[in-house]
């Protein structure tokens, strides 16, 4: 079983099953957290799953993996009133799962796209994963960081450009109407670290923290085609003053 694989058995049966027993079958005694809603170690994450409601359950959109390190990407029904997008992110060492980050925000109906916050493209493609990683790498320091706005179109397709989040039209000109309505609003993209990067084929989520009007993690998944990016996905959640644990969430 490869991680990929184990991550998305052991998911379904902690979030899909419910069954808090699996918890000993794949968490780690030294199981690291960084989600704002529980703490560190199996018991914490054994709670939480004995605690899950009546008509709980998680709708996948994809999964990407990157040696260790393997990426979920759905919706989470009954974690609260509304449902919610979330991109997980573990950490798998010797068949468990050893690390968690997490980030999650408000299914929107009503998107200026059209698309959903998680449609698309699902699988990644078969190969081209390093140059994936190198052409998002560079955009993430040239544009999200420098914010060198003249070379973006060296990165993203000036021709197709599927956008997600729920604010912002397709293509550029969608993109740049969203950003601008945003400054206006005081909620300038301000990037200020990649944590971590995933990738594989055509598929590269980045983990980043920086501000949106107020201290974020920037959760930014794209897709590369033709060596240009033609797809994006997001998550922009603000960083909590008060964690269960003093792991930070990065």
């Amino acid at each position: 079983m490869d991680n990929k694989e184990l991550v998305l058995k052991a998911a379904g049966e902690l979030f899909g099953d419910k069954d808090p027993s699996a918890v000993d079958r794949w968490v780690a005694p030294d199981y690291r957290q960084h989600s704002s809603l529980i703490a560190d170690g199996p018991e914490a994450l054994r709670g939480l799953v004995a605690s899950l409601p009546e008509g709980f359950r998680y709708e996948p959109a994809r999964v990407i993996a990157d040696g260790d390190l393997v990426a979920l990407h759905g919706v989470y029904h009954g974690f609260g009133p509304e449902p919610l997008v979330a991109f997980d992110l573990f950490r798998v060492r010797d068949g468990k799962l050893v690390e968690h980050w997490d980030a999650l925000t408000p299914v929107v109906e009503n998107t200026a796209s059209g698309r959903s916050q998680t449609d698309g493209a699902a699988r990644p493609a078969a190969e081209g994963t390093e140059r994936s990683r190198e052409l998002v790498q560079e955009f993430a320091q040239r544009i999200l960081q420098d914010a060198d706005y003249s070379v973006l179109t060296d990165y993203i397709s000036t021709e197709t450009y599927l956008q997600h989040n729920p604010e912002a039209a397709d293509g550029l000109d969608g993109f740049g109407a969203a950003a601008a309505k945003w400054a206006g609003e005081g909620r300038n993209l301000v990037y200020k670290t990649v944590h971590q990067v995933v990738a594989e084929g055509d598929l590269v989520l980045l983990q980043s923290e920086g501000e949106f009007g107020e201290p974020v993690a920037y959760w930014d998944l794209f897709r590369v085609q033709g060596g240009k990016i033609v797809e994006h996905w997001d998550v922009i959640a603000p960083i909590p003053a008060d964690l269960p644990h003093g792991n930070g969430l990065f």
